[in-house]
């Protein structure tokens, strides 16, 4: 009886110490790709602002649509969805509008960038860091000039040793590319045709990875696959002998965008979050340390000139003309889940 009585006067002293601090700190929630954020970024943030960041992570745009889903109210006050997912939550009801007013620092973001057609005026979204999807190579194991295209991925002395990413877009991307079809597609017969084409891959891929790609290639698991830029510039850093090309047909390219999903409870602070990441200062840390290109263009001149210079992370115009940026797929979309399901499956 003892025993009891004493748990629950233990229960209640814990519950009030919980209770207390509860509302004394102001926090935003954010819910962000792996090593996405600098720690001493966010750390920056509450110290400048007292605002504390909890901080939550996926590795891929499924993920996260999935959580924001099932979280109506009380979620999460950001998130980073890429281009085409913008698109479809807005459309869905899943996102708040932002309020433009409390994010000054717009005015130094590039113009190219802005009030695209995944979301015209920037209603819901502002963009973080744009980047590519190209090929990872380790040319301490396989010669730089050997691999030129998404093709080369197919041949058969790359059996068991590729990664691909694990997103259902990029990896269709590469092969409707390849078949000179619009990675955009909404056409059921040609993704059934780069379906096909992905099954003949199959046996060359050892995994999938959308966490940190560049770990398999820096322990030596893998040689050769598809690989973000940004994480084989962190590759290369440490590992000089990892290469990135931009395949021949194209790579594909992406904008991750703050938005506020519907359900936030700190809507204040994370407009204050926004705009923080969009100072000069706040982009150059986040560039260098994440080897992405970013839409501030007051961060650039700001850039060490190894990074400025370095094509992994701002290509050359030409090779963002001959690539793709991804949209959003609208009714296509079970489409592609439903091959995707397919060939993760084996079937």
């Amino acid at each position: 009886m003892h025993g009891k009585h004493h748990l629950l006067w233990r229960f209640a002293i814990l519950t009030l110490c919980f209770a207390v601090p509860a509302g004394a700190a102001e926090k935003v929630y954010v819910y962000n790709w792996t090593e996405y954020i600098p720690q001493s970024v966010l750390e920056q943030f509450t110290k400048e602002t007292g605002i504390e960041v909890v901080y939550s992570t996926y590795d891929s745009n499924e993920t996260m649509y999935a959580k924001l889903k099932l979280v109506s109210g009380d979620g999460y006050d950001l998130a980073v969805p890429s281009t085409y997912y913008v698109n479809k939550m807005g459309r869905e009801g899943m996102l708040l509008p932002l309020d433009h007013t409390l994010l000054p620092q717009m005015q130094d973001l590039d113009p190219t960038l802005l009030d695209r057609p995944f979301d015209p005026d920037n209603t819901y979204s502002i963009p973080y860091m744009w980047g590519s999807t190209g090929i990872g190579i380790n040319t301490a194991e396989i010669p730089a000039d050997a691999i030129t295209s998404w093709a080369d991925l197919w041949k058969p002395e790359f059996k068991g040793r590729l990664l691909l990413q694990d997103d259902m877009r990029e990896v269709f991307h590469m092969a409707l590319t390849m078949k000179g079809y619009s990675a955009n597609t909404r056409d059921q017969k040609e993704i059934e045709t780069a379906y096909q084409l992905l099954r003949d891959l199959m046996p060359n891929v050892l995994l999938f990875n959308s966490d940190s790609p560049r770990l398999p290639y820096l322990a030596g698991e893998v040689s050769i696959g598809m690989i973000w830029n940004g994480e084989a510039w962190m590759a290369q850093q440490e590992n000089p002998s990892i290469s990135y090309v931009y395949p021949r047909e194209g790579a594909a390219f992406w904008v991750d965008s703050f938005v506020i999903p519907k359900g936030a409870r700190n809507v204040k602070n994370a407009h204050a979050f926004i705009n923080f990441m969009l100072r000069p200062d706040v982009a150059k840390a986040c560039v260098e340390e994440n080897g992405y290109a970013t839409p501030v263009l007051s961060a650039l001149p700001l850039l060490d000139e190894e990074v400025r210079t370095s094509p992994i992370i701002f290509p050359d115009a030409q090779i963002v003309n001959n690539g793709e940026f991804q949209t959003d797929v609208g009714e296509a979309l079970p489409i592609y889940q439903q091959y995707w399901e397919r060939l993760r499956t084996g079937q």
